[in-house]
Formats: C-alpha cells, structure tokens, sequence
C-alpha cells in the first residue's frame, strides 16, 4: 500500500515539474524587448513634444499638434503590438504569396488622385483622414514574404537560382517601384539591405551573392554611361557635394547638415537641459523629424546619446537572441529581418546627422516624428513577442 502510495506522490510531483517546465518555457513575451519598447516610445513622445513645438506653433498656433498626432500613433500602435502578440505568427506563412502581392501593390497607391499626396517634392504618401506611407508597410510585408518562401517545404531551395536570384528578383521589383514611382531610393536601399542579411541567414551559399554582386557591378558599369546625366546633374549629387564639403555650401543643400552639426556640437556632456534646444527654432528644417537625434543630443548631450544607443543595443541583441531561439525557420527570418530593418535604420539615421554618410531621408525607428511608421514598428514589435512566446529559453 506504501509503496503504492509513494508511486502516485511521484507521478504527481511529475507532472507538476512537467506543467511547471512549460509554464516555463513558453507562453511569455521576451520582457527587456518590451521593456525597452516602451522606454523608447516614452522618449520618442517627448522628443517629438521638445523638436516639433516652435515649427507646430508656427504653422497652426498648437505647441502640441505633432505630439497629439504622435501620441494617437503610438495608441494604435501599442493595441497593435498587443493583438499581435497574441496572434500567431505561423499563420501568416499561409500567405506569404498574397502578402507580397499587397506590399508590391500598395505602393502604386500614391498614383489614386484622390488619396495620393505630395510632401516635399516627392508622392509618398496616401491620406485616408490619417497619412499613411506605403513604403513602411511594404518593409514588413517583404520580411514575412521572404520568411515564407525559405521556409516552404514545396520550394527546393537548392542552385543559385531558387536560393538566391528569385528572391533577389522578388525584391527588386518593389524597389524598382519606390525608385520609379515614389523617388524613394532610401528606402529601397534599407530593404536591399536587409533582403541581403535574410538571404544569407537563410543558409544561401555565400559564393552565389559574390557571383551576382560581380555580375551586378558589370551591369553598373555598362548602364552608366546611359544615366550619367541624371545621376551627376540630380540633387542627389547635389547631397553628395555638400557630404564631401558641407562648409562650402552652408546656406544651400548642406544648411540641415550643418545646423545638425551645430546642434550636436552645443550639447556637450550632459546637454542644454530638455526642451532647452536653440536649433529647434526653425534653424533645423523639421527638425522633429529625421533629425530628431541632433536634437537629442543638443538637450541631453553625449550621455543622452549615450543611453539611446544602449536601448537600441539591447532591442538588437533580444532580436538576434530570439532569431537563434526561434522553434522555426520562418519565425527565426521575421525576427532577423524585423531587428536588421532596426538596425539598419538606426545606423543610417545616426550616420546622416553625423554626416557620416550623404544626406537621405530616413527616420529614427521609435523616435522620429511619423504615425504610419510608429504603427508599423510597434506591430513588428508585436510579431516579434510572439515569436519570443514560442522560443527555446536558455
């Protein structure tokens, strides 16, 4: 009878180890990204309250129109993260074909003349009552197309073709768009970029990326001489000229670069203090947008910078630790290819206010003043969480 007993006791005490193990192992959201996340957005509405009131004063009389803007962008955003925590990621693997043709598609809504707007000299935008930029939601559609089809079991993925020339073909068929239509090189050169680190984490051979990289410069080389004209005589060459000699042109084409420069340079250590910016007032053209940083760094200084990247830093590290920990290839390619589009975008942000690199327009993930792709990030965020549920712990 004892030893009956002790059978039982034992049996239960195993299955409370068992229920206790996945208890542990799954079922919870990475909690530093999310922490992380909402420390990021918390900075960013303040930011964007700091950098944006003169230039919001100044054209409707509302200190608080982008912030009240920014901050209903963050709302949807973080309902968004939630639900899509929630909701299973594999689900979208079903439709990865369809969620390609949307990304492509959307991007010819710019052309719709009722909806389609222009800012700044270029057709990006779509407004439907709130400004929507397709290019943002074309970016993630993109990573979970490409996740999908490495991880089709009905593709054979093997030679240089299947592995790596159609989905380089795939992609460049959007990029073409955002060229063509939208004039939006940068953004097609932040999805070129991480097509390519998706592609090699795939497991695609490294030899077949260097046999189209040559191929690729060859068909450069030959094209150039037909789009000289519009490369050297285009304002991008104008950028380039003020990247290699901003002092030369500080009231023309470099006058954002320098008056970023100016900013970074007053901030010192610790800053001039919140909301205590000089350069915000007008001399930074928007400057709550994609200079958001010079402006970081003017009111809180190196230390400021400092911590931001430290965020940045751990969000990429949890992004790789859950792409490694991912229980499948297709959950392991949405949380590489959403931390690369982070990562890539800040270092191409950062690198812009430096002057590190010519003068493009791309945003600060999370604290550069735009909704659409507030939203977008934040709902990545969530896809990323629930990859994380279902991840190996180690």
């Amino acid at each position: 009878m004892q030893v009956a007993t002790k059978k039982v006791t034992k049996q239960r005490e195993s299955k409370n180890k068992v229920n206790l193990s996945s208890l542990k192992s799954g079922n919870h959201i990475d909690l530093p990204l999310l922490i992380v996340v909402l420390i990021l957005v918390a900075l960013g509405l303040v930011m964007v309250l700091s950098a944006s009131s003169p230039s919001a004063l100044a054209e409707s009389g509302n200190s608080y129109t982008y912030f009240y803007t920014q901050c209903l962008a963050a709302g949807i955003g973080l309902v968004a993260m939630i639900l899509l925590s929630q909701f299973n990621y594999e689900y979208f693997k079903n439709f990865y074909r369809l969620i390609y043709l949307g990304s492509v598609l959307i991007l010819f809504m710019v052309l719709l003349p009722v909806i389609g707007s222009d800012a700044n000299g270029a057709r990006r935008w779509i407004n439907i009552g709130i400004g929507i930029q397709p290019s943002e939601i074309t970016k993630i559609g993109l990573i979970i197309s490409i996740a999908g089809y490495y991880s089709d079991p009905r593709i054979k993925k093997q030679g240089i073709i299947k592995s790596c020339i159609i989905p380089i073909v795939a992609v460049a068929i959007p990029i073409l768009i955002l060229y063509v239509v939208q004039n939006h090189l940068s953004a097609g050169i932040i999805i070129a970029c991480v097509t390519v680190i998706m592609i090699i984490m795939s497991g695609c051979q490294i030899r077949y990326l260097m046999y189209l990289l040559g191929t690729g410069l060859v068909g450069a080389a030959i094209i150039f001489p037909f789009v000289k004209d519009k490369i050297v005589n285009g304002f991008r060459s104008d950028r380039f000229a003020a990247w290699l000699n901003p002092w030369e042109n500080t009231a023309g084409t470099a006058y954002q670069t320098i008056q970023g420069l100016y900013a970074i340079g007053s901030g010192g250590l610790f800053g001039v203090g919140l909301g205590e910016s000089t350069q915000k007032y007008l001399y930074i053209p928007e400057a709550h947008n994609d200079f958001i940083f010079a402006i970081l760094a003017e009111e809180l200084g190196f230390v400021g910078c400092a911590v931001v990247l430290i965020l940045f830093s751990i969000l990429i590290a949890r992004g790789v630790s859950i792409a490694v920990r991912a229980k499948d290839s297709f959950g392991s390619l949405i949380a590489i290819g959403i931390t690369a589009l982070i990562a890539i975008q800040v270092i191409l942000n950062i690198a812009v206010v430096t002057n590190t690199i010519p003068n493009t327009g791309i945003s600060l993930p999370f604290l550069s003043y735009g909704g659409s792709s507030l939203v977008i990030l934040l709902a990545a965020m969530g896809v990323l969480m629930n990859i994380s549920k279902s991840a190996k712990k180690i």
